[in-house]
């Protein structure tokens, strides 16, 4: 049982990284010209754009194999949850194209959705910095850069 428990524990925080690790790091190196390109969208300079992609490839790398491994996975799942954030708020500006409300296909409307996933996905993220419950996020605060120790298995032993 214990086996399946780590099994189903990994899943879900594979789930939850699944977008940047492999698939979004995988295609800013694949496209790295085109990523920056896109991150130009958000900046004019050509150096800061490239800043900005290399940055969010190391978010997306690292962050992601802490959350997976349980090394530091507060404070990785806390990076990820803001730079969900971070990134809504430069690409997912639902308010700019002004098609909202129209009939019909809106531009605006597709970015919204993506800006309340983006959020959501944050919420998700925040889950694993903080947990459920006040005990849990006074633990964080104590010490933000421990484990979670997502893959101890607490059968027959007390709960704290």
């Amino acid at each position: 049982m214990a086996t399946f428990s780590i099994l189903v524990a990994f899943a879900i925080r594979l789930v939850l990284v699944l977008l940047f690790l492999p698939f979004s790091a995988l295609d800013k190196i694949l496209n790295f010209h085109g990523a920056v390109g896109q991150a130009q969208e958000a900046v004019a300079s050509r150096r800061a754009a490239t800043a900005l992609i290399l940055a969010g490839l190391f978010v997306e790398i690292f962050m992601s194999v802490g959350v997976l491994t349980g090394i530091a996975d507060r404070a990785a799942a806390f990076v990820l949850a803001g730079y969900c954030v971070v990134t809504a708020l430069l690409w997912k500006q639902f308010w700019k194209p002004g098609d909202f409300w129209a009939r019909g296909a809106s531009r605006a409307r597709g970015l919204f959705w993506d800006f309340l996933k983006n959020f959501a996905l944050a919420g998700g993220f925040l889950l694993v910095s903080f947990g459920t419950g006040a005990a849990t996020v006074e633990t964080f605060l104590a010490d933000p850069l421990s484990s979670s120790h997502p893959y101890r298995s607490t059968h027959g032993q007390a709960r704290p």
